[in-house]
């Protein structure tokens, strides 16, 4: 499979809130708070297609990816990829490309028990803090060694 990113634009915002629902699905009902009308006006109301990529595979729109400024660093939000390209590399991938590109503190949120916490460990990051739902995860800028 082949993949890149492109700008996202607000004609993107319903299908990637329709993904959203589909991915979160069973680790929102896992978890007693699946709203299937709130799971996608959430995204709807944080949508912002100047922060977003999409993540096109197979030359097909398939996930999406932002990182919103934030005073020390970046939040990545809106990490989606379609169920039937996960487990293939891609999301560490993008992930990977998105980090490279940033300078900062990155931080990240994820459902509690989400098997993508262990994509965003294996790239660096570590549990800042949590609650019944999610775990927040950084991942610190690095120090630049003295020479």
């Amino acid at each position: 499979m082949s993949w890149s990113l492109r700008a996202s634009t607000a004609a993107d915002a319903e299908w990637i809130a329709e993904l959203r629902a589909e991915v979160m699905r069973p680790d929102l009902e896992r978890l007693g708070v699946f709203d299937p009308v709130r799971v996608r006006q959430r995204f709807l109301d944080a949508f912002d297609a100047r922060v977003t990529w999409i993540i096109v595979i197979d030359g097909a729109d398939a996930g999406s990816i932002a990182a919103r400024p934030a005073a020390d660093g970046v939040w990545i939000e809106h990490f989606y990829l379609a169920p039937a390209t996960q487990g293939r590399g891609i999301g560490g991938a993008v992930l990977g490309r998105v980090l490279g590109e940033q300078s900062g503190t990155v931080r990240i949120n994820v459902l509690q028990g989400s098997p993508a916490r262990r994509l965003y460990e294996r790239q660096g990051f570590v549990l800042d803090s949590e609650d019944d739902v999610d775990a927040y995860l950084v991942r610190r800028a690095s120090v630049p060694k003295a020479g």
